[in-house]
């Protein structure tokens, strides 16, 4: 469960990022508007809107490939399906060998008791 409340945790911390990259790039536009603009004020602003968008694109570029893996069926941190699924597949040969096992002993009891009769 908290694995589930970190994902979207990160995911709002994306978000957050999403929104300071469109702040900077508002400021820079604005800057850029302006009749004289300051060179040095447009490349601090553009240095700032390419690291934000930096640090979304890696957010989300993480957050997709969690996504696929969970989508294919990959193991990925948490999860138990996996095991889950080995464990329901050892309860069925398990099953199967324990039938197999009866029918042996029933074969072994019926010749013995023609071979002694």
């Amino acid at each position: 469960m908290s694995q589930s409340r970190d994902r979207l945790k990160r995911l709002e911390e994306i978000e957050h990022e999403i929104m300071k990259v469109l702040q900077t790039a508002g400021q820079t536009l604005l800057e850029l508007s302006k009749d004289s603009p300051s060179d040095e004020v447009v490349n601090t602003k553009a240095t700032q809107f390419v690291k934000s968008l930096e640090g979304v694109e890696k957010g989300l570029s993480e957050q997709i490939s969690y996504l696929t893996q969970v989508a294919t069926g990959q193991p990925h941190e948490g999860s138990t399906y996996g095991v889950e699924k080995d464990f329901q597949l050892s309860c069925v040969r398990t099953a199967v060998v324990q039938e197999r096992l009866k029918e042996l002993r029933s074969i072994i009891q019926n010749h013995e008791a023609s071979n002694s009769g």
